[in-house]
C-alpha cells in the first residue's frame, strides 16, 4: 500500500511540474516577442525580405484553409505598401502531392505579387527550419515573419535564440470554434520549442548550400 501511494504522488508530482513548465514557457514566449509583433501595416518597420510561413491550402474536408487566405492577404499587404521587398514562402514539400511553398507562391501571384519577387523554401518542414534556414540558407539576418499571432510568436522566440533581428506581421487570425485544435497544438508546440532550443538544440532537418536573393 506504501508502495503504490509513493507511486501515486510521484505522478501528481509530475503531473503538475509539467503543467507549471508548459504554461511557464508559453508565457515566455508570448511576453519575450510581444514588442516586436505588429498588428499594423503602417507601423511595421521596413525590411527587405519577408518570410512567409507555409500552411496548405484547402483541409482534408477540401474546404478553404482560412489560415492560408490571410497569410497571402497579410504578405500582399506588406509587399504593397513597400513594408517588404521580396517574399520567401517556407513551407513542407515532403512528398510531391503536398506542396505548401508552390500552393502559397500562386496565391501570392494572384493577389498581384510579381513571380520574381518570391523565392521557394522547400524544406521548411517545421517552424524551426523555415527561421533557421532564413538564415543560413538565404543569407538574411534580418527580416520580417508573416503567419497569425500564436504563429509568429514562437516563430520569434526562434529567432531570437538564433541572434536573428526579426519582428511579425500578425494576418489575420480565424475564429475560435475553427481554431481551437489548433490552439491545442500550439500550446504544446511552444513547450517543444523551448525544449528543442534550450535542451536538445535542434537544427533544421536540412540545409544545403546557400542561395541568394537579389533585392531591388
Amino acid at each position: 500500500m506504501k508502495i503504490i501511494k509513493i507511486l501515486f504522488f510521484s505522478v501528481a508530482l509530475l503531473g503538475l511540474f509539467a503543467v507549471l513548465f508548459s504554461y511557464c514557457c508559453n508565457t515566455w514566449i508570448k511576453k519575450s516577442t510581444a514588442s516586436s509583433i505588429y498588428t499594423s501595416v503602417d507601423e511595421i518597420p521596413e525590411n527587405n525580405v519577408g518570410l512567409l510561413l507555409g500552411t496548405v491550402r484547402y483541409l482534408h474536408s477540401g474546404r478553404e484553409n482560412y489560415y492560408f487566405r490571410y497569410r497571402i492577404r497579410a504578405a500582399a499587404d506588406l509587399y504593397g505598401k513597400g513594408k517588404i521587398k521580396h517574399i520567401i514562402v517556407s513551407g513542407d514539400n515532403h512528398i510531391k502531392s503536398y506542396n505548401e511553398p508552390e500552393d502559397m507562391q500562386a496565391a501570392l501571384i494572384e493577389a498581384g505579387i510579381p513571380p520574381d519577387k518570391i523565392t521557394l523554401d522547400y524544406a521548411g518542414f517545421r517552424t524551426l527550419d523555415s527561421v533557421v534556414r532564413c538564415k543560413k540558407v538565404f543569407l538574411q539576418e534580418k527580416f520580417t515573419v508573416i503567419s497569425q499571432e500564436f504563429h509568429n510568436q514562437r516563430a520569434l522566440f526562434i529567432a531570437r535564440k538564433m541572434g536573428i533581428d526579426a519582428v511579425a506581421y500578425n494576418a489575420e487570425d480565424v475564429g475560435k470554434a475553427y481554431g481551437r485544435k489548433t490552439m491545442a497544438r500550439e500550446y504544446l508546440a511552444k513547450v517543444k520549442a523551448v525544449i528543442d532550443l534550450y535542451i536538445l538544440g535542434k537544427q533544421p532537418r536540412f540545409l544545403g548550400e546557400t542561395i541568394s536573393i537579389k533585392i531591388d
